[in-house]
């Protein structure tokens, strides 16, 4: 159905139930890339996931949000760049105009305010780093995909 909507979607990627894509045309997705159960994925501004991504449950990826600041209210943001190989946990939180390192790693509840370097693992509020992964990365997460769940 995505594919419909012009969202560039690569083969063997798992896209779990109960996700919602705002402006699915803006969206591309790279091989091997799995998107959790109630994933929100914001693509306004443009959102792209690489390949062999992990998208855990309940992530939000925002690309728009509102200036407090501006006495409009006007929605201001970026594109969202997720790598090959990294992993955002469960509930994590991606704010506009952040870009995913290759590798990295966002904790479980985390919000990422800011750019994570490549083979990085962060977490907290906003997110900080806390280690770094291991360089040797060569797995396919594609085989860990559930056609229908």
């Amino acid at each position: 159905m995505l594919r419909l909507f012009k969202a560039k979607i690569a083969n063997k990627v798992g896209i779990y139930r109960g996700f919602e894509v705002r402006h699915p045309w803006k969206l591309k997705i790279g091989e091997g890339s799995i998107i959790g159960h109630k994933a929100l994925l914001d693509c306004r501004r443009g959102l792209e996931i690489g390949s062999n991504v992990n998208i855990s449950n309940e992530v939000m990826i925002w690309t728009l949000h509102h200036d407090y600041n501006d006495p409009a209210f006007a929605g201001v943001g970026d594109k969202v760049v997720i790598e090959d190989y990294a992993w955002i946990c469960s509930r994590a939180i991606i704010l506009p105009g952040v870009k995913i390192g290759y590798g990295a790693v966002v904790a479980a509840g985390a919000v990422v305010v800011k750019d994570i370097p490549p083979m990085t693992v962060v977490g907290g509020i906003p997110a900080k780093k806390i280690a770094d992964r291991n360089i040797n990365l060569n797995y396919s997460i594609n085989q860990y995909i559930l056609p229908i769940i």
